[in-house]
């Protein structure tokens, strides 16, 4: 398994290139499922200094086109890629094209009710309503090898899988935060290379941000360490601080050592 880096060992080099922060939302940005004043106080901090973030998140597509204008960001990744919407009230961006909508959520169901047969205790999510690419359900009734079950299900039904530390996804194949976030930096950021940019996240649906094939630098929330045996891309650099704390760590670190190299 790769050995994790503290943030102390980020080279200047990378500092000195960071134009902006993409970074997953619940356990990464809250503090036991909470917004702190810190955090709000950190992301104008990056704001005032020229970086810009984006929240790249499983959450529903109802949910993010609110917080995406209500936080200090420059937009918001929903459904774990599968759409955009940015911070400037423009039209939101379907990353995941589906274009029957009511027969993509008829698909969704059958999915599963195929998993809930198998695992009587699954529960839809309250917010499923609200989403538009994948489907969710509880994750707090499952185990490890559970889990893994369930991806192989929906592998094998033509869907994929993840899940983090609140839910469970449903989700059309390919449908991931990387490549989401990829098509994002083409088409709303095209002066932004991928070297500018640091990936953060705390769980296994943001493992496709720690790929350094995608990303060089990515960053973990120290309670990341809890999925570190179920993560085969890891994150190049673990804060000491978890969840939303561990967020403001790395701001403070980037911005310090943003103000030596300019001194």
């Amino acid at each position: 398994m790769q050995k994790h880096q503290q943030l102390s060992e980020m080279a200047s080099t990378y500092l000195s290139n960071i134009r902006l922060l993409a970074t997953d939302m619940d356990g990464t940005l809250t503090r036991r499922g909470k917004f702190t004043s810190l955090l709000l106080q950190a992301l104008e901090d990056l704001a005032a200094s020229g970086i810009q973030v984006i929240i790249v998140t499983g959450r529903s597509a109802g949910w993010v086109s609110g917080i995406s204008s209500l936080m200090p960001v420059v937009g918001a990744i929903a459904e774990n890629g599968g759409l955009f919407y940015p911070s400037a009230n423009l039209k939101p961006l379907a990353l995941t094209p589906i274009p029957d909508l009511a027969s993509h959520r008829q698909h969704l169901a059958v999915v599963f009710e195929e998993l809930q047969s198998k695992f009587p205790q699954i529960r839809e999510s309250a917010d499923n309503r609200f989403r538009i690419t994948d489907w969710t359900f509880d994750v707090n009734s499952l185990n490890s090898h559970e889990l893994n079950t369930l991806s192989r299900l929906c592998q094998q039904m033509g869907w994929g899988f993840t899940y983090s530390n609140v839910q469970c996804h449903i989700k059309p194949q390919g449908q991931d935060k990387a490549v989401g976030l990829l098509q994002v930096l083409r088409e709303y950021f095209p002066g932004y290379s991928p070297a500018q940019v640091v990936t953060v996240g705390d769980s296994p649906n943001d493992e496709s941000l720690f790929n350094q094939h995608y990303f060089p630098v990515s960053v973990g929330v120290a309670n990341v360490l809890e999925y570190a045996n179920q993560l085969q891309h890891q994150p190049t650099y673990v804060t000491t601080a978890a969840e939303g704390q561990g967020f403001c760590e790395l701001s403070s670190y980037i911005l310090q050592g943003l103000s030596k190299l300019s001194s």
